[in-house]
């Protein structure tokens, strides 16, 4: 990459300890652009609980229109005790991946060395692989309603949409990445096509016609309750998953438990041709604010993933490599907050320095 590229940043710190896994998740950059002679320009913005309950405001229209100019989003977390669960989730993260047309969800789960497994006898030779969920679209459409509400005859629907468009180009995304991969070089389709048969007849279908198109890549089929099983017994069967969106969201929390839990997941929304955004899986952990405990590990594995996606792709594979040094050398003495046996901070300047 030419040294005259600079990266537009949008730094969406958030709520709880977001700021502060965010803040070494920073340090990092500003070492990774030393060592690789990249530049970044970094443009906070403080979109979250606090800004809502101060001003009623979620993502005003102007914020939106200003983030779609940016290379990327770097986001902390969301959430705050005292704003009603789904004000948030809804205006803000969903409003984004759906305006952005964030249409992937990339989830790498991988286990690395030194960190504890809740499987019995699997290690990182075992645990990985990729789940890629469709983001834009399923059951988080948001069709639906509610009918005669709060009396006895009350009707909830929700429906979940699926279209060609949308559901081919997941799975393009996905074969792609099969073959970048190059690793088992299978493809699993997660989904329900013995209950689900609208949904997943589509999704079945065009899973066979566009694997026509990557002849190298072997495809193969689990129901969702079968890979959640296989996940936990045989996590090595894996390569890469790709999933609607509700089914992506919840084996992709499976895959944090078993790569060693939030302290260490990472996942990125992306749209392959405009804004992507990346974030630590875990939430925003009010009770640990301010306390220098909570683990940032997930929030710099995350500001790796979103330099791959830039096409830093040697400067993602460095920031990867020194979190797993960390890791080996034993200074870590747990993944879980305030028993990590070192700081927020001074995890955050060991992995700067180490880059």
């Amino acid at each position: 990459m030419s040294s005259q590229k600079t990266y537009r940043i949008a730094v969406l710190a958030g709520d709880g300890t977001g700021p502060e896994v965010i803040n070494e998740g920073l340090k990092v950059f500003k070492a990774v652009a030393a060592a690789e002679s990249i530049s970044f320009d970094f443009t906070p913005y403080d979109l979250g609980g606090a800004r809502y309950l101060k001003t009623g405001e979620v993502l005003p229209d102007s914020a939106l229109a200003e983030l779609r100019k940016f290379d990327a989003i770097y986001l902390g977390a969301i959430g705050h005790p005292e704003v009603k669960p789904g004000i948030l989730e809804k205006g803000l993260l969903l409003r984004l991946r759906f305006e952005l047309d964030q249409y992937i969800n990339l989830r790498p789960v991988k286990l690395y060395p030194n960190v504890p497994c809740p499987l019995k006898d699997k290690g990182p030779q075992d645990i990985d692989f990729v789940v890629i969920r469709e983001n834009t679209e399923g059951l988080y459409a948001g069709a639906g309603g509610i009918l005669k509400k709060g009396t006895p005859d009350e009707v909830a629907t929700q429906e979940s949409i699926n279209t060609r468009k949308g559901v081919e180009r997941c799975l393009r995304y996905a074969f792609k990445l099969t073959q970048k991969r190059a690793k088992a070089m299978k493809l699993t389709l997660c989904g329900k096509t013995n209950v689900l048969t609208y949904a997943f007849d589509l999704w079945e279908r065009a899973f066979y016609e566009v694997a026509k198109d990557f002849p190298d890549v072997k495809t193969d089929y689990a129901h969702v309750d079968a890979t959640c099983m296989w996940m936990v017994k045989n996590p090595e069967w894996f390569d890469v998953i790709v999933t609607d969106n509700l089914f992506g969201d919840i084996i992709t929390d499976l895959g944090a438990m078993i790569q060693g839990g939030m302290g260490i997941a990472a996942g990125g929304n992306i749209n392959p041709e405009g804004v992507s955004m990346f974030e630590p899986i875990g939430g925003s952990a009010p009770k640990y604010t301010g306390l220098n405990v909570i683990n940032p590990l997930a929030a710099i594995c995350a500001g790796g993933m979103m330099l791959e996606t830039l096409g830093e792709a040697k400067a993602g594979k460095r920031v990867e490599a020194t979190v797993i040094k960390l890791l080996e050398s034993g200074k870590l003495k747990s993944m879980d907050a305030g028993k990590m046996g070192m700081s927020t901070s001074e995890i955050g300047d060991w992995v700067a320095s180490q880059i």
